[in-house]
């Protein structure tokens, strides 16, 4: 794949950066905050962020679609670009005033991820990536860390909306990676942990039960930072799949041990 055109990536900062200082203003802020299942949240600054990214791309892009969080899919149908965004990834995090969140937003050009960029307005960190050019935080360089072995290695995971009613496989298969390593941390935000893998702060990341909203922009990061980014099984990773497991590429046949050899086993409740 050849490059993207750079005003791609261009537009991506730029509607990042736009969606922090949105986010900063309604920060610990009496917002409102409404449900959209058991723990699901949705705030109105979620909703201002993304309208303000689908009116971007309607004038700058108009033949390109977006599929975001919060409004699902709009724009050209059967586009060939489409972007793809989390106005707030760790909106949890955000409505009860803890720093960790970030805008997440990834373009897919004809089904293969070609841009990324994600943005910590807290810390000020802006993750960027373009297929086969490479990744950056703040314009230098990322790439993944160089831990050998899982025991000696920080890894990461979520637990799905859906852990209230089903607890049983996120908790198993968390304590077998908490036996197998040396640390398991669990943030809230699935975009910010794959920047934290491209960026060797963390050697692995695991979750299922995903969006590609979560997980798109993130992907390509750890990609392009040197790391391996597949499907719980191995196989190449769709962003549409649900699941991921990104590592440094060290540890990653190891980690997918640990997830096939719990999948094979039997849940007992």
């Amino acid at each position: 794949m050849t490059p993207p055109d750079p005003l791609y990536l261009s537009t991506a900062i730029e509607a990042v950066l736009a969606a922090g200082r949105i986010q900063l203003s309604f920060f610990r802020s009496d917002l409102r905050i409404d449900k959209k299942g058991t723990i699901d949240l949705v705030t109105e600054a979620d909703v201002a962020v993304e309208r303000a990214f689908r009116d971007l791309i309607a004038v700058r892009f108009p033949s390109h679609a977006v599929l975001a969080e919060e409004m699902g899919v709009g724009g050209a149908r059967d586009a060939s670009h489409v972007w793809i965004f989390d106005p707030i990834d760790g909106t949890t995090n955000f409505a009860h005033g803890i720093p960790f969140f970030c805008s997440s937003l990834a373009l897919e050009i004809d089904g293969v991820l070609a841009v990324a960029a994600i943005y910590d307005p807290v810390s000020r960190d802006l993750y960027t990536a373009e297929r086969g050019v490479g990744a950056w935080l703040n314009g230098e360089r990322l790439q993944v860390s160089a831990t050998e072995r899982l025991i000696e290695g920080v890894v990461c995971t979520g637990f799905p909306y859906s852990i209230v009613q089903e607890r049983t496989e996120p908790l198993a298969l968390f304590g077998r990676f908490l036996g197998a390593s040396r640390a398991v941390r669990r943030f809230g935000s699935a975009a910010l942990d794959l920047a934290f893998v491209a960026a060797g702060r963390l050697d692995g990341f695991w979750e299922g039960h995903l969006h590609p909203w979560d997980i798109a922009a993130g992907a390509l990061l750890v990609e392009e930072a040197g790391g391996r980014v597949t499907s719980y099984d191995g196989g190449p990773f769709e962003a549409r799949s649900g699941q991921i497991l990104a590592s440094n590429g060290k540890v990653h046949d190891a980690m997918l041990g640990i997830i096939r050899d719990r999948r094979d086993r039997p849940v007992s409740n």
